[in-house]
């Protein structure tokens, strides 16, 4: 009896496992080509999706780079507007402490 009892197990123990099978080939959502085709494709798009994103990118950088340049050549600019001015105010200095000091010198006769 307890023979019986393990050919029973078994055998339910195969029915199940081709009953699961059955159901899962009646109910897989797509054959294996039609899953390998639907990752080749997925994979596609997101190689398209980086490929504008990095597009995308660089022309932002591009953009940020170009601004940058106008910052420091404006700055470069007033910069020399400035180191001019300064010189033009200490070369004026310079001739005014020589007339001040040419006019204090007494002359030798």
């Amino acid at each position: 009896m307890a023979e019986d009892s393990k050919v029973q197990s078994i055998a339910w123990l195969l029915a199940g496992l081709g009953v699961g099978a059955l159901v899962g080939i009646l109910y897989a959502p797509k054959s294996g080509r039609e899953t390998r085709e639907d990752i080749a494709q997925g994979a596609r798009e997101g190689t398209e999706y980086l490929r504008t994103r990095t597009k995308r990118a660089v022309e932002q950088v591009g953009t940020l780079v170009d601004k940058g340049k106008a910052q420091v050549s404006e700055y470069v600019d007033r910069g020399k507007s400035f180191v001019g001015e300064q010189s033009s105010r200490v070369a004026g200095a310079v001739e005014a402490g020589r007339e001040a000091y040419r006019k204090t010198k007494p002359t030798e006769e």
